[in-house]
């Protein structure tokens, strides 16, 4: 795990080196202080010239000046060092999430990825300041100010050689009953962010349902989970605070009974005043260290977990890869052959989403693919740019399997319009883009004319440079998709596929966008899932999915005559049509 973190340091290990080499420093001067101070006490008390105190205390003022120095410049490169770290972990998350298929994304869910990049990351980048610095110093101080305390107080210093490994085992026991608790907290955490999410992104179906004080109730229950195991956690490291002050009020109470009486008894000659005051700044120097150091040990211990959870992102191979060697980069034609296909998206899974798929579709060909909710036509098309590999079976794009293709050249001559696509913050020409990010104005301008989207950017003041919203909220259902199909469009591609891609728009608009498509890119093979037969009647042939296999194949006259599913859905619709019209 710390192996694969360190891979994230990059460029910020001068920063990370440079930062204990000065706290080193730092902590080497605050504890030669205490000795020349005692040095300089034992020379007032033997009546020293003003010379002698002069000079002691320009040793001083240097070595607390220089203390400082080391101090400020050891606290800039810490800071320097774990923030570059964190940026370089985001970084590496996001890029790794990028190369993702959606099998795992299915597997982290949006709302864990989001925490692990934030939550989880901030808790890492303190742990890391805190070990290159702190954790860093206490061990030092320890070591410096115990062998101080040894020159000076002879002896006495062996009661910390007791304190500490009673210390060490407190220690021990907290961090043992706080490590399960961190674990189950942070999957709570991401429940928490998951309904955060949801309830956002769902605003509007919130108030039009008027939901507010449900979703506010379903949140406070969340939220009250996450505070009760935090509590919990806080309770058991509370621990911490009553141990170190135990320790640090019965070492003073033994350094100052002890010491007190030593001075007295021997009259100076085993321990003088110089040496007394010496040994008590040298206690406070190794308890204050102690608890700092306990500090750390809670800080790692939260930050532990964060950094597994985001292990787990980094060392997460994509499910879809490249072929190593000899990736086919260049796709001939818009050919698609489904050969014995069955897939599921989950080895778990306790049935197939598809089953015994046979289709052979011609380059330029249109087809359309109709059937219920849950018959699994998207999860067909899914397999075409492989978003999912198939499970079962072989699918083929110019007459080669898809996982013999560079998954960046397939997928640039499959353009998909999914069901839920999604436009993002910037103008309408940034979002165009998407599909082309070298394509001239009037290559969007034609783009949009086939998506029939032209004529409304046109009426924004803006035109083109009109900015969208985040998730396309200022614009409207019908719009958004017309922008979406624009987008593919700019690809140029050899497949077209429309998941339910017009559901949203007029039937007369749904009708000139597919006429478009046959004028214009008649070479493209075009796949259009829709819910209303009007939209696919005209497509060379129609599949009709039922239940994850094809029940039908065929043109609309002879499906209206061979396939009851199709024959239902189309009365139906006409019916519906013809009452509307009443």
């Amino acid at each position: 795990m710390y192996k694969i973190l360190a891979k994230s340091i990059r460029e910020y290990k001068k920063q990370s080196i440079q930062a204990p080499v000065l706290v080193s420093m730092e902590v080497l001067l605050e504890c030669i202080i205490p000795f020349i101070i005692a040095k300089l006490v034992n020379e007032i008390k033997a009546g020293c010239e003003i010379s002698t105190i002069i000079w002691y205390g320009a040793a001083l003022i240097a070595m607390a000046g220089l203390s400082l120095l080391f101090g400020t410049l050891a606290g800039t490169a810490c800071a320097t060092a774990s923030a570059g770290f964190a940026k370089n972990l985001r970084r590496d998350m996001y890029g790794r999430i990028q190369e993702y298929s959606f099998e795992n994304i299915d597997k982290f869910s949006t709302s864990s990825l989001v925490t692990r990049m934030t939550t989880d990351v901030a808790n890492v980048q303190l742990a890391y300041m805190m070990i290159i610095r702190t954790a860093i110093r206490c061990p030092l101080m320890l070591i410096f100010a115990f062998v101080m305390a040894f020159v000076m107080g002879g002896k006495m210093a062996f009661i910390f050689l007791i304190v500490a490994p009673i210390l060490g085992g407190g220690l021990y026991l907290v961090i043992r009953k706080t490590m399960p608790l961190f674990h189950k907290v942070f999957r709570k955490y991401d429940d928490l962010n998951s309904s955060i999410q949801e309830n956002i992104k769902g605003m509007r179906v919130v108030k039009s349902f008027v939901r507010e004080e449900y979703e506010k109730s379903k949140f406070e229950a969340a939220a009250e989970e996450v505070c009760a195991d935090f509590t919990r956690a806080e309770k058991i490291l509370a621990f911490n605070n009553p141990l170190m002050q135990f320790s640090l009020y019965a070492v003073m109470v033994f350094v100052l009974s002890f010491g007190s009486y030593t001075i007295i008894t021997s009259r100076g000659l085993d321990l003088d005043v110089g040496q007394f005051s010496a040994l008590l700044t040298y206690s406070f120097q190794i308890l204050s260290s102690l608890m700092m150091l306990s500090m750390v040990f809670v800080m790692i211990t939260l930050a532990r977990e964060s950094a597994e959870r985001i292990v787990e992102v980094l060392t997460e191979k994509s499910a879809l890869e490249s072929p190593a060697e000899n990736a086919v980069a260049v796709v001939l034609d818009g050919s698609i052959s489904f050969e014995n296909v069955s897939f599921k998206y989950s080895k778990r899974a306790g049935r197939m989403a598809l089953s015994d798929i046979n289709l052979q579709i011609a380059s330029g060909e249109t087809i359309g693919i109709i059937g219920g909710t849950g018959s699994s036509k998207s999860s067909l098309i899914q397999l075409i740019p492989r978003l999912y590999d198939a499970t079962q079976g072989c699918v083929r794009v110019g007459g080669i399997d898809v996982r013999e293709y560079d998954l960046q050249a397939l997928r640039d001559q499959v353009a998909v319009v999914l069901q839920k696509n999604e436009l993002f913050s910037g103008t309408i020409a940034e979002n165009l883009r998407w599909g082309n990010e070298d394509a001239t104005q009037e290559e969007l301008e034609e783009a949009c004319r086939l998506a029939q989207a032209d004529e409304f950017i046109r009426q924004f003041p803006m035109g083109y440079q009109t900015h969208i919203e985040q998730g396309g909220s200022n614009v409207s259902g019908g719009q958004k998709q017309r922008l979406c199909i624009a987008r593919a469009l700019l690809k140029k591609p050899k497949i077209l596929i429309l998941d339910d891609s017009t559901s949203a728009v007029d039937t007369k608009t749904d009708a000139l966008i597919r006429r478009g498509f046959r004028e214009f890119i008649p070479e493209t093979t075009k796949i259009i899932i829709a819910q209303r037969t009007s939209s696919v009647e005209d497509a060379d042939r129609i599949i009709v999915m039922d239940g994850g296999s094809i029940s039908a194949v065929g043109t609309h006259e002879q499906l209206l005559e061979q396939s009851e599913i199709y024959r239902e859905v189309y009365t139906s619709q006409n019916k519906g049509g013809e009452q509307d019209a009443q």
